[in-house]
């Protein structure tokens, strides 16, 4: 009977953010606000740095691909968490319900290898400035950005493959605001181990091999320029990379906290509030974090504002 119910299985109810009915219609206010700054803040920094020939540089061709998959990731997640917040079903059917975790485990893997590539752009500018032009050329950008989409979509097929393999006969409440491999484990009448297990490897891994890359990569910088530069120009190189390095560090720590961290030990409040996190509040906050710390985008906008005024 188990099997019947799970084979027939079409559709999920996903509770989101508050059971509290009186809550329901402030959070929506409050989430489509933090939607339309993403967006636009995303979308207008792409803008800014297509429009702008100074900033054709492998720094900000990577800047510009972040904010995408930033926008990207956002729109994935929360236009149904606004719609659910004032739908009394909360429906979301089996298919839509995989094709959202796909989306957004293709754009949170391609963000890791993004940052990872980010850091190493800075680590060759930094480090190596007279072959720099040599080092980062267009076609070696365009690599480590089909690498990393590819390593996105190749990790969002292992984990959705996996989940194909789960049952649900007990129940389809997702107690989150989106599909997610933990969620949907823990209403699974399957053993989840083998997915938990894959989740350990494969998430580890590649967040592992990121945040390496990011640290040996700052690591290099740390120590070519200590020596040499003045508490000026130290200051300055600083002030390039610290964008980076916040972003890195807000983005990193819920993911390791969700994904390394033994899933079936965390509570479904925790769960939501990480990838509330990660989906949500880091997509806002990275144009922000990378214009308000960066003189040439600050110059830049100012410029565009000044032209069209």
């Amino acid at each position: 009977m188990a099997m019947k119910n799970a084979t027939w299985l079409t559709e999920f109810v996903l509770t989101g953010l508050s059971y509290q009915p009186e809550w329901q219609t402030p959070l929506f206010l409050v989430f489509l606000a933090i939607y339309l700054i993403t967006i636009v803040g995303n979308l207008g920094l792409i803008i800014l740095i297509r429009n702008d020939p100074h900033l054709h540089i492998p720094m900000y061709f990577f800047l510009g691909t972040l904010a995408f998959v930033d926008a990207w990731l956002s729109s994935t997640v929360t236009p149904k968490m606004l719609v659910n917040l004032l739908d009394k079903d909360k429906m979301i059917s089996f298919s839509e319900c995989m094709t959202q975790f796909f989306s957004v485990a293709i754009s949170v893997t391609t963000e890791c290898f993004l940052l990872a590539a980010m850091a190493y752009d800075r680590y060759a500018a930094i480090c190596k400035p007279l072959l720099y032009p040599l080092i980062m050329t267009n076609r070696l950008c365009v690599q480590l950005l089909v690498l990393s989409l590819v390593g996105g979509v190749l990790h969002a097929v292992i984990h959705e493959s996996f989940l194909f393999r789960l049952t649900f006969c007990d129940s389809n409440i997702i107690h989150h605001f989106y599909c997610d491999v933990i969620p949907l484990t823990k209403i699974s009448c399957t053993d989840p181990a083998i997915n938990y297990l894959m989740l350990f490897i494969f998430s580890g891994s590649i967040q592992v091999f990121s945040i390496m890359t990011i640290l040996l990569s700052y690591a290099f910088v740390l120590f070519t320029i200590l020596p040499k530069m003045s508490a000026k120009g130290v200051s300055k190189a600083f002030s390039t990379c610290g964008a980076h390095l916040l972003s890195v560090s807000l983005y990193y720590g819920p993911l390791l906290f969700m994904y390394v961290h033994p899933a079936s030990s965390q509570a479904d409040g925790q769960d939501m509030i990480l990838s509330l996190f990660y989906t949500v509040i880091i997509p806002v906050l990275n144009p922000f974090i990378y214009s308000l710390r960066n003189k040439q985008v600050t110059e830049s906008l100012t410029k565009m504002l000044k032209t069209n005024a």
